[in-house]
């Protein structure tokens, strides 16, 4: 009897650990999506040359996470953040214009009557700057609200370095 009563113990003790720990494994996996890695990456250009003083157009690209979408740059309610890009004053580079791709449209499953302009995957603006002569490192900025099928993160900002050599 003692035995059996061990035997279920343990029996009941590795499958409350094992739900633990799966149930750990899918709060880590959907936090990490949402709270812990990073919602969108900032991939290329490290450094372009350009002709200083004239406009010269230059391309960012960017990576969303897995599961994850930003609302584009012209999302369709007015109280969806939008993707912008921005150079600071005084970097020696000034941002003539940004360029947006078009967004796909997607619905959620809690709301499908409404459609949401938004971005996945990897996507490119395209930037037309004006450099100073001279080599400038210069911290753009991408301001983004990312979001899965369920919630929305606080909006963000992430740096997008970049050594711009105007010649």
């Amino acid at each position: 009897m003692f035995e059996m009563k061990t035997k279920i113990r343990v029996a009941i003790a590795v499958t409350f650990g094992m739900a633990v720990l799966l149930a750990q494994g899918q709060a880590d996996s959907a936090g990490r999506s949402i709270l812990k890695g990073a919602a969108v990456e900032y991939l290329y250009p490290e450094q372009v040359t350009v002709v200083a003083g004239r406009p010269s157009t230059v391309a960012f690209h960017f990576r969303i996470a897995p599961g994850l979408h930003i609302n584009s740059h012209t999302p369709r309610e007015d109280y969806l953040i939008p993707t912008t890009f921005s150079i600071p004053e005084g970097a020696g580079v000034r941002l003539e214009e940004a360029s947006y791709p078009a967004g796909t449209e997607m619905t959620l499953p809690i709301d499908p009557s409404t459609k949401l302009n938004v971005y996945t995957g990897e996507f490119a603006i395209q930037v037309r700057i004006v450099a100073a002569a001279g080599n400038h490192l210069v911290e753009a900025k991408l301001r983004f609200q990312a979001c899965d099928k369920s919630a929305c993160m606080p909006p963000k900002t992430i740096p997008v370095a970049i050594d711009v050599i105007g010649k």
